[in-house]
């Protein structure tokens, strides 16, 4: 009788995890390694004093594929961020919405001084010429190469003004690809402003890291073994025989020391070296790591760096930006400040305010030196009225959030089945830097297994 064949998933972010459900679901017997005490790679949330702090600023595009195919986003009880933004700059606060899915905003938005009135007529255009783009990633990031170009190219190409650009698009786009210059590829433009356009951003009431507490949950439902505090050290794929060995030993959480506080835990593996050999392995480790275990040189390891800081707001203040993110268009201070216990309550205890700042690069200033620049910037925006000191709670000083996308990057991505023999690739590297790209290359890692080991 044919032995069920033996898979390893080496990595527990979402790309890892959505992998071993896939592969449990096939029919083969899976363990996933995660280095950590908790699964969810980049996405974690760390629980302290009644308050949940994010690893770094994360949230749910609902319109993702990915997210409703692998996700139960009711089972999440997600909290949505209104749609648009509020744009800030000293002594001046002004709204930016979506009059049809928030008309009592209309009126703002239509008077807006931020944004000029053919600015206006030119987000309505795009939005009808993009619109249906969120429902196939794959051909927006799979499209001519010559026409992929620059974030402010592709605005500056459409008649975008330079007003709209720098005060709107650069700190809201900075937020999401760690890059205020806009130098990175339009295709990551193109596809969330789609998804934008139809879909909520939320997070989930217990925070992001109850993203992949489901996803391992999942995982387990079907047969897959997690298993954490495991550090893999070697994978060696010997041809003679086609299969695998995996040499690993217990490895520490040593990113931030924070894996007393994170959201949820796993099983401890239990010590010591060991050699694993099995029929195929699926590396599913962040890229640095992934490159080292594969040799695969076509990883992208320049990495994109940042800063996002917590603060309890003094008293009861509040800032009042109906669940917007407050973004700074003057370039100076932080890309953006969120309104967390605003749009979710349960990331604080009753009658208190939780905000965050998010500083993009490597930054040198001390935690107490951030936060006097983020007090500047707040008291700048709201003259009217004190706002209330900042108390920082919680930094996170994250120096690989995501991998560099300039133009023509998606053509040079490796792919699932690059690394030598029965070992494949799973990580939002072998896609886009998004939640969309982890979950969708762990499906298509797990799919390329099973294929394989069909024949």
């Amino acid at each position: 009788m044919q032995s069920t064949p033996r898979v390893l998933v080496v990595g527990g972010g979402l790309a890892g995890l959505v992998a071993a459900r896939h592969l449990a679901g096939g029919g083969v017997t899976v363990s996933l390694l995660e280095r950590r005490d908790t699964v969810g790679g980049r996405v974690r949330t760390i629980e302290r004093d009644g308050f949940r702090f994010d690893r770094g600023f994360q949230v749910l595009f609902t319109a993702y594929p990915a997210v409703q195919r692998e996700l139960d986003l009711e089972a999440l009880d997600l909290r949505a961020f209104a749609p648009g933004a509020t744009i800030a700059r000293p002594g001046h606060r002004s709204t930016l919405s979506d009059p049809l899915r928030e008309p009592r905003a209309a009126l703002s938005t239509l008077l807006n001084p931020d944004i000029t009135v053919g600015d206006k007529r030119r987000v309505l255009s795009l939005w009808r010429e993009l619109r249906g783009r969120e429902h196939d990633p794959d051909a927006v990031f799979a499209a001519d190469r010559s026409e992929d170009t620059t974030i402010d190219q592709f605005l500056r190409d459409r008649g975008f003004s330079d007003r709209f650009r720098e005060r709107f698009v650069a700190p809201f786009y900075g937020g999401i690809t760690l890059d205020r210059s806009l130098s990175t590829s339009s295709r990551v433009f193109e596809y969330t402003f789609a998804a934008l356009a139809s879909g909520s951003t939320a997070v989930p009431a217990a925070g992001m890291g109850a993203i992949p507490a489901q996803l391992a949950d999942r995982a387990r439902a079907v047969g897959a073994t997690i298993e954490t505090g495991c550090e893999v050290e070697t994978i060696e794929y010997r041809e003679r025989d086609e299969t695998v060995t995996v040499s690993l030993e217990d490895g520490d959480d040593d990113n931030n020391g924070d894996s007393d506080d994170s959201h949820e835990s796993d099983d401890n593996h239990d010590g010591g070296t060991a050699n694993r050999d099995v029929d195929a392995v699926i590396v599913a480790a962040d890229p640095p790591t992934a490159q080292s275990l594969t040799g695969v040189s076509a990883i992208p390891t320049e990495g994109r760096a940042s800063t996002t800081q917590y603060y309890r707001l003094s008293g009861r203040t509040t800032l009042n930006t109906g669940r917007r993110l407050l973004l700074n268009a003057s370039d100076d201070g932080p890309v953006h400040v969120v309104p967390h216990s605003e749009v979710a309550p349960e990331y604080a205890p009753p009658d208190e305010t939780l905000l965050s700042a998010t500083y993009l690069g490597h930054r040198e200033e001390s935690d107490q030196e951030l936060t006097d620049r983020t007090q500047a910037a707040l008291e700048s925006w709201y003259p009217e009225r004190a706002v209330g000191e900042l108390e920082p709670v919680h930094t996170e000083r994250i120096e690989f959030a995501q991998f560099a996308q300039p133009p023509g990057v998606y053509e040079r991505l490796p792919d699932v089945r690059d690394p030598e023999g029965p070992v494949y690739l799973a990580g939002d590297y072998t896609r886009w830097s998004s939640i969309q790209g982890a979950m969708e290359s762990g499906r298509q890692a797990a799919r390329a297994v099973l294929k394989d080991l069909s024949r």
